[in-house]
């Protein structure tokens, strides 16, 4: 689609919503053939707190548990335990403590980790900055898009020895992504469905100009960290949602001045209480049981590998176990 055309139906952002939803259209429901070809399995989540959330009350049974992962070591250990009867896996994505910056957050390492450790879901919470006046400090958007700027980042568990191109084309589980709206919404939270995020390199926040130039674009909140982590969770045939915690309005508003830290951490406190709150009513929506995703997300690497069976690297794919095992 063309920019003129992509102008005329509203911008980026509301382009993206109507390509989600006839994605959406498009979907076939596989629940009822599981049930009858005994592919249910159970429903392990995986959450990964961002900026102020470094640890998740209410597990039954935690335990930090350190997971060992060829892609190196993952920011932190993993909070392993129950909530609600199901198997949750937390994992602070800066570490406790908050060490990691943006750009040298081990993102290979965490998605792997988490895949090894059973995952079948992951929900990211993050803090982000707004573009959209309604969208306002302490409101919660599920991103739905994004636009990747990052530069300094691996951005893929495959390469030399072994090529695949996964879709990226709806980089989050619209299932998942309902169920985090309705938990949201059920805790009182002003909840913004649909959203583009777009991901710069940081740590520094935007210039003015970078501010106004991606708000030009359509694009509705700004992070630094869900890219290349929505990328691996789909090379990991991972369902994967994005909360994104308004904490500021970047810089381009007139009656907002630059991003204030401190600001931005009081507002991360009361954020935090409220996501914990929505991610506590995830396991009833989401139930213990799992079927295949019925958009897929879980099958991203069906087609999508490249490099012919003889020409792969034995290095390469032993690190791939976990992430490619299905299909390898």
């Amino acid at each position: 689609m063309s920019p003129l055309e992509a102008e005329r139906y509203g911008g980026v952002a509301a382009l993206a919503r109507r390509l989600r939803a006839s994605h959406s259209a498009q979907s076939v429901s596989v629940s009822d053939q599981a049930v009858q070809t005994g592919q249910v399995m159970q429903t392990r989540l995986g959450i990964i707190g961002g900026s102020g959330i470094y640890n998740m009350d209410g597990l039954e049974d935690p335990k930090w548990v350190s997971v060992n992962s060829p892609w190196g070591l993952p920011s932190d250990d993993i909070l392993t335990g129950r909530l609600g009867g199901i198997e949750m896996a937390f994992l602070p994505r800066h570490g406790r403590g908050h060490v990691h910056s943006p750009t040298t957050v081990p993102y290979r390492a965490n998605i792997d980790a988490l895949k090894r450790l059973g995952a079948t879901d992951i929900i990211s919470v993050s803090a982000c900055g707004s573009f959209r006046d309604e969208m306002a400090p302490g409101d919660f958007v599920i991103v739905d898009q994004f636009i990747d700027r990052t530069f300094a980042r691996e951005k893929s568990f495959f390469g030399t020895g072994c090529v695949a191109h996964v879709s990226v084309a709806h980089p989050t589980c619209e299932r998942l992504s309902d169920a985090c709206e309705t938990a949201g919404r059920d805790a009182g939270i002003t909840v913004h469905c649909g959203g583009t995020y777009l991901a710069m390199e940081g740590p520094q926040f935007s210039s003015q100009a970078e501010s106004k130039l991606y708000r030009a674009w359509g694009c509705d909140v700004i992070g630094m960290t869900n890219m290349p982590e929505a990328k691996l969770a789909r090379e990991a045939e991972i369902c994967y949602a994005s909360i994104a915690m308004v904490t500021d309005y970047d810089s381009w508003h007139p009656d907002h001045g630059a991003v204030d830290v401190s600001d931005v951490i009081k507002t991360l406190q009361g954020n935090g209480t409220k996501a914990q709150d929505l991610v506590s009513r995830l396991p009833a929506l989401l139930g213990p049981e799992r079927v295949p995703c019925p958009h897929g997300c879980d099958r991203a690497l069906e087609y999508a590998i490249m490099t012919a069976p003889a020409q792969r690297d034995p290095t390469l794919m032993s690190k791939l176990d976990a992430v490619a095992g299905r299909v390898l």
